[in-house]
């Protein structure tokens, strides 16, 4: 789809009382992103749909680095798995989980934000459904993951995060698709797949053209190119061809606004 993450912006969802509902001043200052549950990436398709996950309904306090970084790259795996899949739920909330105390007690605690106390998960969730294609004998694919709301590096894989369907039901108070046989009509999604998340190369060029397509100033432009050099990758051939191609537009944007500032 051709839906552009530019044209939304963040607010209450209106189907949402306000009395229940965080507003943008709440984040303001909190030290926490604005975390995309449903992300803005899976709905392309259509401007109303995009615009609606920036619904606040559709957002926890998230972790920078980690909204940016690990979350990021399993939203991205999920949308890589349609090119194996021909159907793929994906389910996405948060958690506040139990920590065990020096005493060897369990409580829950988690910290507050803005005037109307947004709650801030201790972690994250995604469940992911997969069908091979609608005539396939093949059983489901399903997978669990819970992740700690917080800076998560490259080092770490996908499955150290996989926990069973039956866990984070219990963590979560939720049934997933409860339709679904999961004893026995579904395998491990990463025994079928391969669970492997973008690594710190691939990503890194990955956001570096989305930086490019996405300057509107030629120092913007530049600094993005030289920002990947200064993390040790030199652009390949796809995103050269990418800054030039936006380097030509915004120098012939340039070069109209100083015949248009002459004229007038």
């Amino acid at each position: 789809g051709n839906a552009d993450r530019r044209h939304c912006k963040f607010r209450p969802d209106p189907n949402i009382p306000l009395m229940f509902s965080a507003v943008n001043e709440d984040y303001l200052g909190s030290g926490w992103s604005r975390g995309h549950m449903a992300p803005a990436g899976d709905n392309k398709f259509s401007t109303r749909a995009m615009a609606e996950t920036f619904y606040l309904s559709n957002i926890v306090p998230q972790n920078y680095e980690n909204n940016a970084g690990f979350w990021n790259r399993m939203e991205m795996y999920c949308r890589e798995l349609t090119e194996r899949f021909e159907d793929v739920w994906v389910v996405s909330g948060p958690l506040t989980l139990p920590q065990t105390n020096d005493d060897g007690r369990k409580s829950v605690t988690y910290q507050v934000i803005g005037k109307d106390d947004v709650a801030v998960p201790s972690h994250l969730y995604k469940v992911i459904l997969a069908r091979r294609s609608r005539t396939s004998t093949e059983p489901l694919v399903l997978g669990a993951f819970v992740v700690p709301n917080d800076s998560i590096g490259f080092s770490h894989q996908l499955t150290e995060f996989q926990v069973n369907i039956e866990d984070l039901e219990k963590m979560s108070g939720l049934v997933f698709f409860p339709q679904v046989d999961k004893t026995k009509d579904v395998k491990n999604i990463c025994e079928v797949d391969t669970c492997k998340l973008m690594g710190f190369k691939e990503f890194t060029l990955y956001i570096t053209a989305r930086k490019v397509q996405s300057a509107r100033t030629l120092h913007r432009l530049e600094k993005a190119m030289s920002e990947l050099r200064e993390a040790g990758i030199e652009p390949d051939e796809y995103l050269l061809k990418l800054h030039r191609k936006k380097e030509e537009e915004l120098l012939q944007e340039k070069q109209v606004a100083t015949r248009e500032g002459k004229a007038g």
